[in-house]
């Protein structure tokens, strides 16, 4: 039987289904529970990471429900009640959301996601919450470093048959295009989202022709307003760029690029510029690819390379050097008689313990240059007001404290949907990019660094703190 390819509803890690029959057959499942999503470490030892991903978080959300095909094969399985199955046929989600804003920055350990919600649809909803937040975010991560590297030249996202699957060629370049590149070689990810699609030919083609030079000529006479010739499938110097050279004045054109994509860039690059200016092609822009990423490209530039744009492959759209995002799902409260109750997990790697409670994030910027100074971590109820002195304080080592003045605040969070239904104005993609732009803008560039980059302050207010505090002192009793 065909299976509608957008309805992800079982797209859930089995485990979620049998403790969700377990709390209808339990009688729970009408408890209110909350859940974060939040990760514990910045992937290739960064400084921070970029939020992406809560588009197709909302379009899932949007669709969630149990199909009869669902309802079937789950029966088949034999592990789940009449009752349970029969729940699961009206099953939607009506509960709460809040979600930092793709485009932004963010620090381990702080809520990405927060789901408020009836205990058997915030489960089931945390494999694909996981991974379209974790995916997007490993990529629009990483895409930023690539792009920041570039120094404002163009980087082309160039992944799509080094991507773990078709969602990932699809969604990664999305994520990759918010944080700053300019286009993408996955048609579906232009006819889908808009994020222009680029390229013009493959190794393959040059091959076809009995040479490059009517490999080039026939290129030119197809796409005159899009030439960009691969100059490397025989030798660069002494076939690629004379033939490139002989094409672009036979055909007299005024904007025209090449490409290379192997072998010393960083000198082949320096040789291509020199010959094309010496034949009055100054205009002529050089495109280099061949498993780039932000320390390759980086050093390009350190050895003067003479490169106009990039495109960059696995190494973005897989995130090579740091490929996992470790986003996590952890209960943080249970609601009893309309108490919030905090929960936390709690164990002997102080990493995997966890902050209870329903929470709010702040962030706090300087009134003077508009950069941020700390994220705060408080309570729901919890108000900083800006008006007066806020301490923050280290939450690990608490004696480490300082005290802002002149500062402003802002709540990271927005409320994306109120008792199921949808109240966030959704941004275009131009949007969320203009946004993560701007948001990047407004980070330190100490923190921004790619080798020891400096710490950001995510604190705890003293209220949370406190709550954190105590149950940790009860258990250890």
């Amino acid at each position: 039987m065909q299976k509608d390819l957008n309805n992800y509803t079982t797209l859930t890690d089995y485990y979620e289904l049998t403790m969700a029959n377990g709390y209808y057959e339990l009688g729970l499942k009408a408890t209110i529970v909350y859940f974060d999503m939040f990760y514990r470490t910045n992937p290739n030892q960064a400084g921070f990471a970029v939020s992406a991903g809560l588009k197709q978080l909302i379009d899932y959300i949007e669709n969630l429900h149990f199909t009869d095909e669902d309802i079937e094969y789950l029966r088949g399985k034999g592990s789940f009640s009449e009752g349970f199955l029969g729940y699961l046929k009206n099953f939607h989600f009506t509960g709460d959301i809040y979600a930092v804003e793709e485009g932004n920055f963010i620090f381990p350990n702080e809520p990405i996601v927060t789901v408020k919600a009836p205990i058997i649809e915030a489960q089931i909803i945390e494999t694909f919450l996981l991974l379209t937040m974790n995916h997007q975010t490993l990529i629009a991560t990483k895409a930023e470093r690539i792009v920041r590297a570039a120094k404002g030249r163009g980087v082309m996202e160039f992944g799509a048959r080094r991507a773990q699957g078709a969602s990932a060629a699809i969604e990664g370049p999305r994520a990759a295009y918010i944080a700053g590149v300019v286009g993408t070689s996955c048609v579906t990810c232009d006819e889908w989202y808009g994020v222009k699609a680029l390229g013009t030919m493959a190794h393959s083609w040059v091959q076809t022709f009995d040479n490059e030079y009517e490999a080039f000529k026939a290129y030119v006479k197809l796409y005159p307003d899009n030439v960009v010739l691969l100059i490397d499938t025989y030798n660069v110097l002494q076939s690629g760029v004379p033939n490139a050279i002989k094409v672009i004045k036979e055909f007299n054109l005024k904007k025209a690029g090449v490409r290379i994509d192997s072998g010393d860039i960083a000198y082949l690059s320096k040789e291509t510029r020199k010959m094309l200016d010496e034949a009055g092609l100054n205009f002529v822009t050089i495109c280099a690819s061949n498993s780039l990423d932000e320390y390759l490209i980086t050093e390009l530039q350190n050895q003067g390379a003479c490169i106009d744009s990039y495109g960059v492959g696995e190494r973005l759209i897989t995130s090579k050097a740091d490929p996992v995002f470790d986003g996590v799902y952890k209960l943080a409260g249970i609601e009893k008689d309309g108490v919030i109750i905090p929960k936390m997990k709690i164990s002997e790697n102080e990493g995997k313990i966890t902050t209870p409670h329903f929470k709010k994030v702040y962030r706090l910027f300087s009134k003077e240059d508009n950069k941020a100074l700390a994220d705060v971590i408080c309570v729901h109820d919890e108000v900083i007001n800006e008006n007066e002195p806020y301490e923050i304080f280290d939450p690990r080592f608490t004696w480490k404290r300082k005290t802002l003045t002149n500062y402003k605040v802002e709540e990271l969070h927005k409320q994306i949907f109120k008792d199921g239904k949808l109240v966030y104005q959704i941004p275009t993609l131009e949007e969320s990019r203009a946004f993560c732009k701007y948001s990047l803008s407004r980070l330190w560039d100490e923190v921004k660094r790619f080798d020891n980059p400096h710490g950001y302050y995510v604190d705890l207010s003293q209220k949370l703190w406190d709550i954190k505090h105590d149950i940790l002192m009860k258990n250890n009793k």
